[in-house]
């Protein structure tokens, strides 16, 4: 492929004709391998020659520019596209704007949106879908409902997606009412729910501790004979985890294997965590083989549950054993790993082993946030080592904000200090 890219480029610097079809192919592999800057340099250089590359490629490119974050490239490249009279077409340009819209900033996906359509755009139903996506994303939920409404004049019909966004974005506020009504209307219009639709419902009862509802719903699809997925099994068995209620968790579990819907590494982490945070800690080691036997590997977030559950009976021995275990399988600890085994060592006393797993989560490249240092000044406010904690409070070098708990502990820390000088001056 280097070969080629290079007698391509060879033959563009120097003016000398080239074949469209190989150029394509070029291109093609370039953007396949996610060599995007590559590929843009080639299309830019056959745009001079106002050669434009075919709609699928130019899609692939915009699309695979927007995912590395060279987001301004993808707008410059639609632009240059409209400047040279080969504009992109409706596909390039929604892989644009759901590029966008994945960024968040809904102000500039509107802005450069606009001058799209000045510039020739036209707007279809999966543009519209795009853009309910982005502002129910982004919080915007009022915007979304306007576009709707603008899609329903320009004579497109909303379907499962555009409600599926929408219920989304209500749930994710839990607005739970208007969800029922937007499925409602859905229901009215001729909308067929799907189990996306079904399962962002009963995430949001979850959410909002509404399990009640959640299971009625759940009952309410069984009896239709729904088919359901493991997503659906795994926020319920998720929902009783977390309130301790192992008992309806593990019916659950039955009930999708009796269905032959197969229990997922999410099925089996949701209970081992409902479990060692309180205290089941043997319990979960037994769901933790069950879940090998299965042919399950358990991954970062089940060896953390297991490592937090042994950090709260204080037993750093386990801890340690799993962490060798976890590491030999090739599972590194995340930043919630860390965290939570430094907050071990320091409820024990033992800033100096936390330290050292500081230093250690930095030199393995993860950075820690504001949390894990305020559980380190907490360690070490309660060896009384006072110089330690204010070195820790200066976090060089890692852009971590430092919140106000940080400050009520070095404020408790201090306080006796205050109280000395201040008598001192009676």
């Amino acid at each position: 492929m280097e070969q080629a890219e290079q007698v391509l480029e060879y033959l563009l610097s120097n003016g000398l004709s080239v074949n469209e079809d190989a150029c394509s192919y070029v291109i093609n592999l370039l953007c396949n391998s996610s060599k995007f800057d590559s590929a843009l340099e080639i299309v830019k250089e056959l745009l001079l020659r106002n050669i434009r590359v075919n709609d699928s490629l130019l899609t692939l490119l915009v699309c695979g520019l927007c995912k590395c974050g060279k987001h301004s490239e993808a707008i410059q490249l639609w632009f240059r596209l409209a400047d040279k009279g080969l504009p992109a077409n409706t596909a390039t340009s929604n892989g644009l704007l759901d590029g966008l819209c994945e960024r968040g900033n809904m102000e500039e996906v509107f802005a450069v949106g606009k001058q799209m359509v000045e510039r020739g755009l036209i707007l279809d139903g999966i543009s519209y879908n795009t853009l309910i996506f982005g502002c129910c994303k982004s919080g915007k939920i009022e915007e979304a409902f306007k576009l709707k409404e603008e899609m329903v004049k320009q004579g497109f019909k909303p379907d499962t997606y555009t409600y599926n966004f929408l219920m989304k974005g209500l749930a994710d506020k839990g607005k739970l009412d208007d969800v029922d009504k937007v499925l409602h209307e859905a229901l009215e219009r001729g909308v067929v729910p799907n189990i996306y639709t079904y399962a962002l419902m009963l995430e949001g009862y979850c959410k909002a501790d509404r399990i009640d509802n959640a299971v009625s719903l759940f009952n309410n699809l069984v009896h239709k004979e729904v088919e359901l997925s493991s997503v659906v099994y795994n926020i319920l068995i998720a929902a009783h985890s977390k309130a301790g209620n192992f008992m309806e968790a593990f019916k659950l579990r039955d009930a999708m294997k009796s269905r032959d819907i197969l229990p997922t590494i999410p099925t089996y982490s949701s209970i081992i965590h409902g479990m060692c945070r309180i205290g089941r800690i043997e319990e979960a080691k037994e769901i933790f083989e069950e879940m090998r036997n299965e042919g399950l590997m358990p991954n970062v977030f089940c060896y953390t549950a297991l490592i937090g559950g042994y950090c709260k009976l204080g037993q750093m021995d386990e801890v340690y054993s799993i962490l060798q275990e976890m590491t030999s399988k090739c599972i590194q600890p995340n930043k919630i790993t860390y965290t939570i085994m430094i907050d071990g060592y320091c409820k024990l006393g033992n800033t100096k082993e936390a330290t050292k797993l500081l230093n250690e989560m930095i030199s393995n490249g993860i950075s820690p946030d504001t949390v894990t240092y305020n559980v380190l000044q907490k360690g070490y406010c309660m060896e009384k080592e006072l110089d330690e904690t204010l070195q820790c409070n200066q976090v060089p070098n890692t852009g971590v904000p430092i919140e106000e708990i940080t400050y009520a502990t070095l404020v408790e820390k201090l306080h006796p200090h205050t109280d000395a000088a201040i008598s001192n001056q009676d």
